[in-house]
């Protein structure tokens, strides 16, 4: 008998309805305005929804829903590589450094790239409070946005294509070259003097060491860039980013995986704010990257916590840190600037139950259908409104119109 699908077709539709909407508020044509800004990037941006500008991980997973055209993702493609620093590294003060070949984490609607969180200006002297290096994912992601655009017999055509003199390709290798790395495990890695953030959606945590997500979204990386080096027949390259591929992923259990804290989570980071990381758990195993028996247990770890009354789930939203695990009685994290219980520190994110419910279908599938109906009945519940974070009372609640908290769980369950 046939079993039942996760998300059968009539949900599927209200799903889709919904992301089509919350991206049509997301969406500014040129010449108009958004916020204090006016797009003058003379093609249709597609911001997060609530920040009025581009921002390059938020726009990939807009665009994994399917539900953007390939051309309005190959026009945020051409403008991400566009903005590309070029050869020199610049210095905004107080140690904070834009590296040669960075990616920008958002680019103004006037087409400004800024490099670091928290400010639209992109000369602002941080002092180093949204790190001192730009965040780590962006590089991974535009390579993330190319490879979903490099489909169809695309690939060829658009890794050639030229953007400021250099080509796609060599854009994306150099861009791939800049964070910093360990250079035995290949795992990403910052100190506290040159601290990039790894993960946009842990912007406003302090974290050190080698970083979870970020190493992860290394991996997959990798991966597509092996796949963009074979296609264009440079058979040497596509083994070596193979070869790096599969030293980051026999490297993630032994080093996040072996802490007697971490409660059967993988932690997030190897030094400061090192909790258990729920987002990077799940992350890791739908990749593949933890396989077998650690599979089965770090499953068991994420089915025990679904049956504690929010301990890392509400209304089908997901917390950062399980609630009985967190840093301290008032903080998930071992330091953030961000209130307990609020945004990234202890509020409940929708972006990522697409991963949890592509892991549990088979290992948990009651768990996996409960929480896809208290999620479905949040967002009937909501009519219309798509929250970045909510919880506690609704007092966490933030940002009504924020379209990644549909689109990647969309994007993950097709």
């Amino acid at each position: 008998m046939p079993t039942e699908p996760l998300i059968p077709a009539d949900l599927r539709a209200f799903l889709k309805s919904t992301a089509r909407a919350v991206l049509s508020t997301c969406s500014v044509a040129p010449g108009a305005a958004c916020g204090s800004g006016v797009n003058t990037l003379g093609f249709r941006a597609i911001t997060p929804g609530g920040y009025a500008a581009v921002w390059i991980q938020d726009f990939t997973m807009n665009f994994s829903s399917g539900l953007l055209a390939r051309e309005v993702g190959r026009n945020h493609l051409r403008l991400i590589l566009a903005k590309q620093n070029g050869e020199e590294s610049k210095a905004l003060g107080r140690g904070v450094i834009v590296p040669p070949h960075a990616i920008a984490d958002h680019i103004n609607l006037n087409g400004e790239p800024v490099f670091f969180p928290g400010t639209y200006d992109p000369v602002a002297h941080q002092e180093g409070a949204w790190g001192f290096r730009p965040p780590t994912n962006n590089y991974y992601d535009v390579i993330w946005l190319a490879h979903m655009l490099a489909t169809s017999g695309h690939a060829p055509a658009l890794l050639n294509e030229s953007v400021n003199g250099k080509s796609v390709f060599e854009r994306l290798q150099l861009a791939f070259g800049v964070p910093e790395i360990d250079p035995v495990t290949q795992l990403v890695h910052t100190t506290a003097e040159r601290r990039a953030v790894g993960f946009i959606f842990c912007d406003s945590i302090v974290m050190t060491g080698d970083l979870l997500m970020a190493s992860l979204l290394r991996h997959r990386a990798a991966g597509h860039l092996a796949a963009f080096a074979q296609v264009l027949g440079r058979t040497a390259e596509a083994e070596v980013y193979t070869a790096l591929a599969a030293q980051i992923a026999q490297n993630i259990l032994p080093v996040f995986g072996r802490d007697a804290q971490s409660g059967g989570w993988l932690k997030a980071a190897t030094e400061i704010s090192g909790q258990p990381d729920v987002w990077g758990s799940m992350y890791a195993i739908y990749r593949g990257i933890i396989q077998g028996e650690a599979k089965a247990q770090l499953l068991r770890t994420i089915g025990q916590a679904l049956e504690k009354d929010g301990e890392i789930e509400f209304q089908g939203a997901l917390r950062h840190v399980p609630v009985s695990l967190s840093a301290s009685a008032t903080s998930a994290w071992e330091r953030t600037a961000t209130p307990g219980n609020r945004y990234q520190n202890g509020a409940y994110w929708h972006t990522p139950v697409g991963w949890l419910l592509a892991i549990l279908k088979d290992a948990y599938p009651e768990h996996a259908h409960a929480i896809r109906d208290r999620w479905l009945a949040h967002l009937q519940a909501e009519q219309g409104r798509v929250w970045e974070c909510i919880g506690w009372g609704g007092s966490a609640n933030q940002n009504a119109g924020f379209a990644p908290s549909v689109t990647l769980p969309l994007g993950v369950l097709g």
